[in-house]
């Protein structure tokens, strides 16, 4: 896989998943996205884990890019065509694949642990998992 920076969209698995949902119809983005966030998210499939990896970082941004917080797709390599709105069970399979691809270590985490951006690439999988799972205020208490 080549890459050219930290974003999800800045490598070339990723810039040919954003090709393929440009070319499918909405229906069928929403099924291109949730069907590699569960291969990825499934612990007992480590495969499709390590393979797509890089698709399921992408598709976790196109997630959290609806959500507050998130940022919009705005790279060159990422979708040209407007997403449709995801339902909201994609945002909890965007958190379980993001963990699955940290937890255990793939070929995506582990070929950015030997890169001197290493910490970046982190920072923007972690950045995206925020969007998609904000830390909880506690609120029943004062202190």
């Amino acid at each position: 896989m080549g890459t050219w920076d930290v974003g999800p969209f800045d490598n070339d698995d990723a810039a040919d998943f954003a090709d393929a949902l440009d070319d499918a119809p909405a229906h069928v983005r929403i099924e291109m996205i949730g069907s590699v966030l569960e291969r990825v998210a499934d612990p007992a499939d480590d495969d499709s884990r390590l393979s797509d990896a890089p698709r399921a970082v992408a598709a976790a941004a196109l997630i959290a890019a609806q959500y507050p917080g998130g940022v919009t797709v705005d790279s060159a390599y990422g979708p040209s065509t407007p997403m449709p709105p995801f339902p909201t069970y994609l945002r909890d399979l965007a958190i379980k694949a993001l963990d699955s691809l940290i937890a255990k270590p793939t070929w995506l985490a582990e070929a950015w642990n030997a890169s001197p951006d290493r910490m970046k690439w982190r920072l923007t999988v972690v950045g995206l998992r925020a969007v998609l799972d904000p830390p909880q205020q506690e609120t029943l208490f004062v202190l």
